[in-house]
């Protein structure tokens, strides 16, 4: 039996100046999607695992925390929030007017491999979901409220667009099957020039076409001139398809004057079976990965009994507020948590300064070092 002054490894307290930035830090990202008039939605801690394994696939449910009901059906402590507010969308607010704008702030919990970088089973997420429009200006809204947040944050960021249609059209075009698209896709994700090479080599000795977009992809990132290059070589119809609606999100991007913060990567194409179009990366500078992602997730809500375009993006809490914690975003958001001490010669008067102090809205502490003894 584990001893009590202990907590299961991966979990963690936080405290006094931390979570005073924490909460300063979630409160400052809220308030940008109310601006925006999304409702927040707050999700079950604990839901069948089945709904995990619908929105999420099996292999990113299994990292779940499991465990039986009493009825004998199996539960799962929530590792995904998208997944919650895509079933509440398609049942308890099926007959509501669209398109439906959420936004959270929500626990996750996950199952993961211990790693030299701090290791944490429980996170917490930031993010919005607009359900039921499938336009472009959905998706552009959603990028331009991802910069507020990031500008209101004060953090020097870069997001970087991509579209799927781009790698599963040139995937398309080299007859892969599963197996092979999602070794190219591991390939592409990871930068591995020589062995995509070999890879295609392979293909075009057994004599199936080689698009020459599908050798260019893990170079093509920078601004407008990779969308250039890339549909320059471009030839398959959906990798066609998809690079015009990624450069008419480009140039709204300029015309909003974010073009300096965002750039096109073709080559980051992690986690694309879960997206059906437009996706996206954010990073921070002083980061050491991502800080969040989103993007268009048409078929989700299919999963539970009714399909409908969706996009959205969400924020990872701890990696956020391990960045801002080293710049001045507590001084000019209140979270510093300066604290005066409160000294009286009785504890009538202790108190009478205290309110007095508290009505002026100071962070306060009262000395009981020589108070009057309770009994």
């Amino acid at each position: 039996m584990e001893p009590l002054s202990t907590i299961p490894g991966g979990m963690r307290y936080y405290f006094g100046r931390e979570a005073r930035l924490r909460r300063a830090v979630e409160d400052a990202v809220m308030s940008v999607f109310d601006g925006w008039g999304y409702e927040e939605i707050a999700a079950p801690s604990v839901d069948y695992y089945v709904l995990f394994e619908r929105g999420m696939g099996h292999e990113e449910a299994s990292r779940s925390f499991r465990f039986t009901d009493t009825d004998g059906r199996l539960l799962a402590l929530r590792p995904d929030v998208t997944s919650s507010v895509a079933r509440a969308a398609a049942t308890l607010f099926a007959s509501a007017s669209r398109p439906l704008r959420f936004c959270y702030a929500a626990s996750v919990f996950r199952q993961r491999p211990r790693s030299h970088v701090e290791w944490r089973r429980q996170g917490r997420q930031l993010g919005c979901e607009l359900i039921g429009s499938g336009s472009a200006g959905a998706d552009l809204e959603v990028l331009a409220i991802a910069a507020e947040v990031l500008g209101r944050l004060g953090l020097r960021y870069c997001v970087t667009l991509n579209h799927v249609g781009v790698f599963n059209g040139v995937a398309e075009q080299l007859g892969l099957d599963d197996a092979g698209r999602e070794r190219m896709r591991r390939l592409v994700d990871s930068r591995a020039a020589a062995e995509l090479e070999s890879l295609l080599a392979g293909r075009a000795s057994e004599g199936s076409e080689v698009p020459p977009l599908a050798a260019r992809l893990v170079r093509l990132s920078g601004k407008r001139e990779v969308l250039e290059e890339a549909r320059a070589v471009a030839t398959g119809l959906r990798a066609c398809a998809a690079l015009e609606a990624l450069e008419k999100s480009w140039a709204v991007v300029e015309t909003l004057g974010l073009a300096d913060n965002f750039e096109i990567d073709l080559g980051d194409v992690s986690g694309l079976d879960y997206y059906t179009g437009l996706v996206f990366k954010i990073y921070a500078e002083g980061a050491g990965a991502r800080v969040g992602s989103g993007g268009r997730y048409d078929e989700l809500t299919a999963n539970f009994g009714r399909r409908e375009p969706a996009t959205g993006f969400v924020l990872d809490l701890d990696a956020v507020v391990e960045v801002v914690s080293r710049g001045d975003f507590e001084l000019k958001n209140g979270a510093t948590g300066a604290t005066s001490l409160v000294k009286a010669a009785d504890a009538r008067e202790l108190l009478r300064e205290a309110k007095q102090r508290r009505a002026r809205g100071e962070r306060i502490r009262l000395d009981l070092s020589d108070g009057p003894d309770a009994n």
